[in-house]
């Protein structure tokens, strides 16, 4: 049940944003791409070992930062990384694939080893003084928030059903479709038509009643394990593998409380089983959904 997913690129917060560039500074050899902020003294020592590949094969990783905090940044040219420029990349599905792999790569790996701020794929400053001034100027929020996942990964957890076997036993969790069912059985052959028809329309409405309840129990159930829960967007029929997507779901677990996290999200599992149901965990993630001030 349990496995690590490819992500999705990080979702927009206060704590990601990109630098406004005007014509001059597109003209500029490098700007900087920011990938995540920690505390330095956790982060500058991860340097002395093998680090991760940068968004460009050209370009380093480094820690830019005051006596508190740090971004993890790479110097990257103006050319492909100015705002126009950017833009135009962008519309690249091969090249934005590519490099949101790398951001997550870098990012993952300093969240693995300490508490980090993930910020936006394509967040870009001008220079590196520009990125300490930003650091400097939101100090206290990126340190309360670097405190409130200390010691926390997250989870993902994804929901998906088949239709097909949900349909055919909805009657066993839908007492109104259930009676409506067995009154249908004893219909004349005249009543029959109309029976079907307003069975039809009940059996759809239990449905999704059901994904309603099935998404929100698991949610109730599993925030019981863990320090901080988020609902995320599910596209109109949007579908997997293993089927289609009833919900989509972010918890904050600290690290200790794991093991009672997972037991519950694997109960959860088999009770849901019979349904047509199939909960998969994923992660550990960087805390892409709880940092932000709203969180």
């Amino acid at each position: 049940m349990s496995k690590r997913a490819s992500r999705k690129s990080p979702v927009r917060s206060k704590e990601r944003e990109r630098a406004s560039f005007d014509a001059e500074a597109e003209n500029d050899s490098k700007v900087f791409y920011v990938y995540c902020i920690g505390g330095r003294a956790a982060l500058v020592p991860l340097f002395e070992g093998e680090l991760p590949l940068s968004i460009e094969d050209e370009s380093t990783l480094e820690a830019v930062g005051g006596s508190s905090l740090a971004a993890i940044v790479s110097a990257v040219a103006a050319a492909d990384y100015g705002e126009r420029m950017l833009e135009a990349h962008l519309s690249d599905a091969r090249w934005t694939a590519a490099r949101v792999m790398r951001h997550e790569q870098v990012v993952e790996f300093f969240a693995a080893r300490t508490s980090v701020v993930p910020l936006r794929f394509g967040t870009i400053y001008l220079s590196r003084e520009r990125v300490e001034q930003m650091l400097a100027e939101r100090e206290d929020e990126l340190r309360r928030i670097l405190a409130r996942i200390d010691g926390r990964e997250e989870w993902g957890v994804n929901i998906y059903y088949d239709r097909e076997t949900l349909k055919e036993k909805i009657p066993t969790v839908s007492p109104r479709l259930r009676e409506l069912t067995e009154q249908a059985a004893r219909t004349s052959p005249g009543q029959a038509y109309l029976m079907r028809k307003k069975l039809d329309a009940l059996r759809a409405d239990e449905m999704r009643a059901e994904l309603k309840r099935v998404g929100e129990s698991v949610e109730r159930r599993l925030t019981e394990s863990a320090e901080g829960a988020a609902r995320l967007r599910v596209l109109k029929g949007e579908a997997a593998e293993h089927g289609e997507v009833a919900a989509k779901l972010a918890f904050l677990v600290a690290r200790e409380s794991f093991e009672e996290f997972q037991d519950a999200a694997s109960r959860l599992a088999d009770e849901y089983v019979p349904l047509g149901f199939r909960i998969e965990l994923t992660g550990p993630w960087p805390a892409y959904n709880f940092t932000s001030n709203e969180g």
